[in-house]
């Protein structure tokens, strides 16, 4: 009897559990479905490019990231807000430079974004002589704008920490083109190029420039005058050469590249005696040794001539009437007076009086 009254109760456990069974694999396979469609999505660039950017800015939301997608590509933002919220990027957000491609699955391009592995951008700057300038150049790739730029160029507190002054901080800006990524900072920029400036005065270099007996920030400055002398770089050695030999004669540089900075103005053509009065510690006239600080922003050539400058006995210089922009040099000052006299003349014969 006790037998009979348990079939029924067992009977209708069985049918409970096969239900559940059925329910939960439902469930599971409802939940596989949509996981599958969700992962389905995939992202379609307009006009049918191959791949395309877009800039997250620094405190972008999440919305703003889905207005700048919708920018470049057609996508179900649907499945990507699901998505970035399930993978917890919505809430992650990392500023940069990101390539979409065409046909990468939304789930792709939420794992771009979230690792943050931005594209980098190429800084290339040559031909610069002060750090407005530079500021110019570098706010046309980077996110900061000139202003966020300059102001970490000119932060003194900065500068110090980098063993430099704000005579001596433009030696570190080297010519060449430099990686960066799109939301580097002001501050991130100045030390990023110390970093760069460190790296490129090797052991090497150093030695050469004790060997001449200069500091590395000297070799910049004096690189900094060669350069502005003269646009033949075949010149640059034979220049520096020149003006190592009047600085351990202890004369005066008498450069005039140094009186067109003290006043100012590159522009000038033609120096005036009155223009060897202003006063300014970049006046090589009236001050004796290298100016406080580069008056550009020398290339690597032009340091590299000065390290390896030739050896001469020239201790004047003098730009050639033919216009070839060469130079005359001379040891004496008896033969430097006849070859000014010659491109004086041909100054006046051109009507040149600034």
């Amino acid at each position: 009897m006790g037998i009979k009254r348990n079939i029924l109760p067992l009977t209708l456990n069985k049918k409970k559990i096969v239900a559940l069974s059925l329910l939960g694999l439902i469930v599971i396979g409802a939940s596989v479905a949509a996981l599958r469609f969700m992962y389905s999505g995939t992202i379609k660039l307009h006009d049918d490019k191959n791949k395309a950017e877009i800039l997250i800015p620094t405190g972008a939301s999440f919305d703003d990231v889905c207005t700048l997608l919708k920018v470049v590509a057609d996508y179900d933002k649907t499945k990507f807000s699901t998505l970035s919220a399930l993978m917890k990027y919505n809430y992650n957000i990392h500023a940069g430079r990101y390539e979409v491609k065409n046909g990468m699955t939304i789930r792709s391009l939420i794992q771009l974004l979230r690792s943050g592995n931005q594209l980098p951008v190429n800084v290339t700057f040559n031909n610069v002589r002060t750090l407005p300038q530079l500021a110019g150049i570098a706010s046309r790739h980077l996110e900061a704008d000139s202003a966020e730029l300059l102001a970490a160029m000119t932060d003194t507190a900065l500068v110090a920490s980098l063993g430099l002054n704000k005579e001596t901080f433009p030696v570190i800006f080297i010519p060449n083109t430099y990686q960066f990524l799109w939301n580097t900072s002001g501050e991130q920029w100045v030390k990023r190029m110390k970093h760069e400036y460190d790296k490129f005065w090797t052991d090497e270099r150093t030695h050469k420039a004790d060997s001449i007996g200069l500091t590395i920030t000297e070799v910049s400055i004096l690189a900094s005058i060669v350069e502005e002398e003269t646009n033949r770089r075949d010149e640059y050695p034979i220049i520096a050469g020149l003006y190592l030999n009047r600085l351990r004669k202890g004369m005066l540089l008498q450069a005039c590249p140094t009186l067109k900075y003290s006043l100012g103005d590159f522009t000038i053509r033609r120096i005036l005696a009155k223009d060897k009065d202003v006063e300014s510690p970049y006046n090589t006239y009236k001050y004796l040794g290298l100016p406080p600080g580069p008056i550009r922003m020398p290339s690597s050539t032009t340091i590299d001539a000065v390290l390896n400058a030739t050896p001469s006995e020239y201790l004047f210089m003098c730009a050639k009437p033919d216009g070839s922009g060469g130079h005359n040099f001379a040891r004496t000052n008896a033969e430097h007076s006849r070859n000014a006299a010659k491109y004086q003349k041909e100054l006046n014969r051109r009507k040149i009086y600034r």
